[in-house]
């Protein structure tokens, strides 16, 4: 089929929106109820499209429906139109109220807990009406996330999966991941440490598969050591704190982690080398998408931010 400017008259948002909601439900009952209009009018909707199209776009079974091949590639575009407008509208309002914005943020659990809260702060310092929805999860979970739109950018290590075709990915800082206990734990007083002396430690960790427990073993191999067992595994950066605050466990976490969110939290790095080199955070965000202007904000904040921290705190520049 080609592309026509008859095509581009008969296909209307409304239908692109009956197929994104067929496509979310599986059903087309479940997206009749969803949209509050009857099941025929959904079932005819999405058969004048395909006959627009000329392809099937669904597999019907009693079961339900699944999007076919042909449903697969208009529901990408249907995905990323919805997208564009929603970032117009946006964008729209911004320019109408500087001081107002709304942000999908995706980050890693530790820059959850450190480095994006405080440039959220710096932000709402300025601009009050701003408001951000926060997605914390490992990377793989937060490149699905941009690349089906449901969040605006990234802020997370980009190490443990290869560069990705489809995104722009701009350097913040390099962090150092780190031994790290409550100050009342006995190693933190100790000026000489090797991995051999706390491996029989308890150590609360990333949980198995995670990159940052395999930064923790690249440690203790270099050591010539078994690497230690995992008595909490989590990626809750609160757990993280509570349990090193008793003074009973450490952590393998960030050198971010500790400057920016380990404030009240009474935590110090240990004094043991580590062979894993610094990994980079970056910003990222999707090729060919139109960012907001308030994600163009949040974008230089962080690296103005960052430039900062990386003249006063341990963080590096490559």
């Amino acid at each position: 089929m080609r592309w026509t400017d008859s095509v581009a008259r008969r296909i209307k948002l409304r239908d692109l929106q009956v197929l994104l909601a067929v496509a979310n439900s599986g059903s087309m009952g479940r997206a009749a109820v969803d949209l509050a209009v009857s099941q025929p009018a959904i079932s005819k909707a999405i058969t004048d499209l395909e006959h627009e199209l000329g392809v099937r776009l669904f597999d019907r079974s009693p079961q339900g429906v699944v999007p076919t091949i042909y449903g697969d590639a208009i529901l990408k575009s249907a995905t990323a139109i919805f997208d564009d407008l929603r970032q117009g509208v946006k964008a729209i309002e911004f320019l109408g109220d500087p001081t107002a914005g709304e942000l999908r943020i995706g980050t890693s659990p530790p820059l959850s807990a450190g480095f994006v809260p405080t440039v959220i702060e710096s932000l709402a310092q300025e601009h009050q009406r701003f408001t951000f929805e926060i997605v914390a999860a490992e990377l793989a979970a937060l490149h699905r996330e941009l690349r089906d739109r449901r969040i605006d950018l990234a802020i997370a290590p980009t190490t443990g999966l290869p560069p990705q075709d489809d995104m722009n990915a701009e350097v913040l800082f390099f962090d150092q991941h780190v031994a790290m206990a409550g100050v009342q734990c006995k190693w933190t007083q100790r000026r000489k440490i090797a991995w051999s002396d706390v491996v029989n430690e308890r150590w609360v960790l990333a949980p198995p598969q995670s990159v940052v427990l395999e930064y923790l073993v690249q440690a203790f191999h270099a050591a010539g050591i078994k690497p230690p067992n995992i008595n909490v595994a989590t990626l809750s950066i609160p757990l993280h704190f509570h349990l090193l605050g008793t003074g009973g466990y450490l952590a393998f976490l960030p050198v971010s982690t500790l400057c920016f969110g380990a404030k009240g939290h009474s935590l110090k790095a240990l004094r043991l080398a580590s062979p894993v080199k610094p990994s980079p955070v970056a910003v990222l965000t999707l090729k060919n998408r139109t960012l907001s202007p308030a994600a163009k904000t949040f974008i230089d904040l962080a690296h103005t931010i960052a430039k900062k921290a990386r003249g006063e705190l341990p963080i590096g520049t490559d």
